[in-house]
């Protein structure tokens, strides 16, 4: 029996290799010849440095950090040129100093929102056109306060003095002049007249009179103001 059964053994094997070459063939013939999609990339750190941003802002650069104390000569020369409080200009400084202020991070920013403000104390382009006339800086352009931290406190302090020129004498409302210049400052002149005959500001408006008041004495040592 041993020598009958050996041979069929053999044969069996025989089919069973043969079967699966056969079954190889015909899966290879009906695979489609695309080429195979790339892997995406796994989440985590590594992905999110490597993969390519499509929409949304910039990221801001580590470096974009500044202190406004660093400019306390070019503040009070500016205030004192425009007949404003350096302590203000300087407050305000501090107050806009929330967002990177790298030049390259800004000309980003506003591609991505047009109608973001330049410099270090964040002024719009309309109210930079309106405020250069007639002024030093009448043939500077809105684009270079990126890169000219004087030319945006000189803008400052001239946009303050305007402000302050349209202050009627006395006023209603529970603000102190610079109070209400930092509202007009953030809010717009009409605004600005309206607090000062008893309006209440908007909670963004609040926001910005507490982060002043939070500033003032920071302000006031940059500038040397007793």
């Amino acid at each position: 029996m041993a020598e009958s059964t050996a041979p069929r053994r053999g044969r069996w094997l025989l089919l069973a290799v043969l079967a699966l070459v056969l079954y190889g063939i015909v899966r290879a013939a009906g695979t489609p010849s695309t080429p195979e999609a790339p892997a995406r990339p796994s989440a985590g750190p590594s992905a999110s440095r490597t993969a390519p941003r499509t929409s949304g802002p910039p990221p801001a650069p580590a470096s974009a950090g500044y202190d406004p104390a660093d400019y306390a000569a070019q503040v009070r020369a500016r205030a004192r040129q425009a007949g404003v409080s350096a302590r203000l200009v300087m407050a305000i400084l501090y107050n806009e100093s929330y967002k990177p202020h790298d030049p390259s991070f800004e000309r980003a920013w506003q591609k991505y929102k047009p109608d973001a403000a330049f410099g270090i104390a964040d002024m719009h382009r309309a109210t930079f056109d309106e405020v250069k006339r007639g002024r030093p800086f009448a043939g500077r352009r809105w684009e270079e306060l990126p890169d000219d931290r004087d030319l945006a406190i000189e803008a400052e302090a001239w946009y303050l003095r305007d402000l302050a020129d349209r202050l009627p004498a006395h006023w209603a409302g529970p603000y102190t002049k610079d109070e209400l210049l930092a509202l007009g400052y953030n809010t717009g002149a009409g605004n600005m007249l309206a607090f000062a005959r008893g309006a209440t500001p908007g909670s963004q408006a609040r926001s910005y009179l507490d982060r002043l008041r939070g500033n003032w004495a920071e302000a006031g040592r940059a500038v040397g103001a007793h």
